[in-house]
């Protein structure tokens, strides 16, 4: 498989697959195909696995797209302002990525969900209590809100992040969530009562524009009656 990714901010990649070669999506990701390719929609793993998929931000019905000749060309577009990020993966290391990233992959790569054990996590993480687990091998795309800063962390050093702005995460990043210190932060800073730390070793990628806060700044903006 060849892609390219194409446009600003609302951008699409465009891939071309070679006779019987296939890349899949969830449903209704695809925007436009030539006509040699064959639909086959399933919930890839069964019934309960499609729920848990779900339950990470993705639908529970997945399509697979196969090329009957060579040089088909499919493209799949991002969903909201930002970047679409492509991730190799080897089948030696997973990735952790926020819900909602998947947009499409090669078939070699597994999507699961992602759940953090930590209790305190579970009820206050938001974004990071419910995560998407991409491993395998082959080619994944992610959906970025805004652009991307990569960090490369070393072995005990931390970051604290809003987790709204942790887009993935490589799946040896410890990530957890602690308590703002000081009632005024708490209520006055605008933070909010958590916030994320990432432990390395490993890479963590972090993006500039969440959709939430986003649509928060919009909702903010229209004039209330």
């Amino acid at each position: 498989m060849k892609y390219e990714i194409k446009g600003g901010q609302l951008p699409v990649v465009s891939c071309t697959l070679e006779k019987n070669e296939s890349i899949v999506t969830e449903s209704g990701g695809m925007c436009w195909m030539d006509d040699c390719f064959e639909m086959e929609t399933s919930t890839r793993g069964g019934a309960m696995k499609g729920l848990m998929r779900a339950f990470s931000g993705e639908s529970i019905f997945m399509t697979a797209y196969t090329c009957t000749k060579d040089g088909g060309n499919i493209a799949f577009g991002s969903s909201f302002p930002g970047r679409i990020m492509p991730v190799k993966l080897d089948g030696s290391k997973s990735i952790i990525a926020q819900k909602t990233a998947f947009l499409a992959s090669e078939e070699g790569v597994e999507l699961n969900i992602h759940f953090r054990k930590k209790l305190g996590t579970g009820f206050f993480g938001g974004e990071g209590f419910i995560l998407q687990r991409l491993s395998g091998q082959g080619v994944a795309f992610l959906e970025i809100d805004g652009d991307l800063v990569e960090r490369d962390l070393a072995a005990g050093e931390k970051i604290k992040v809003d987790q709204g702005y942790v887009a993935f995460f490589e799946e040896t990043v410890k990530f957890d969530i602690d308590t703002v210190k000081g009632m005024k932060n708490k209520l006055f800073s605008g933070e909010g009562f958590f916030v994320a730390t990432l432990e390395g070793p490993g890479k963590v990628w972090l993006q500039t524009m969440p959709f939430s806060v986003l649509a928060d700044r919009i909702i903010a903006l229209v004039p209330k009656k």
